[in-house]
């Protein structure tokens, strides 16, 4: 990186953002949850699942190699959609996959120093359908998701890269599960 924190092309050097990818299916439903349920207002980026939140640029060139070498040995982690979350004033379904968490983990302690408090915290991995409603919206949508609601399989389809410029998220590249 040079000393004017700019990336070759010029462009301000940006934060980067990991997330999970899911399946074609799985994204067209938790998205269509999300464009319903969330602001539209504040909705800027698709349904995701977020491994960390803001990673310095200068991280990049081993970021992808690690986040290339992940992908390409293992197969697909399982994973759960296994409840339905409030976040106060939102809600977010919650996802249970041991693989991920073991993926992820591997990432923390590889880049220990160089990562924020939320970052750093316990990663309660999970996927945001509603935010920033008054609190009687979202405990009544948390009660409306959670009357019918049932675990159910989620794929994770791979794992991506973005910039974080404060707009929508730039992707940098996406790293398809293969093994």
């Amino acid at each position: 990186m040079h000393d004017d924190d700019t990336g070759t092309d010029g462009i301000e050097a940006a934060p980067i953002i990991v997330s999970a990818l899911f399946g074609p299916a799985d994204f067209a439903w938790l998205d269509g949850l999300r464009r319903t349920h969330f602001p539209p207002d504040r909705n800027v980026i698709a349904a995701h699942l977020t491994l960390f939140h803001h990673l310095p640029p200068t991280l990049l060139p081993e970021l992808a190699g690690r986040l290339k070498t992940a992908t390409s040995r293992i197969p697909r982690p399982e994973a759960m959609i296994d409840r339905v979350m409030s976040l106060g004033r939102g809600v977010a379904l919650g996802v249970r996959s041991p693989a991920l968490l073991a993926i992820r983990a591997e990432l923390a302690d590889a880049f220990t120093g160089c990562l924020t408090p939320q970052d750093q915290a316990g990663w309660r991995p999970h996927v945001t359908i509603q935010n920033k409603v008054p609190p009687a919206e979202a405990r009544a949508l948390q009660t409306a998701l959670s009357a019918g609601f049932s675990p159910r399989p989620l794929v994770i389809a791979g794992l991506a890269a973005h910039h974080y410029r404060g707009g929508p998220w730039q992707t940098i590249a996406r790293y398809p599960f293969s093994g």
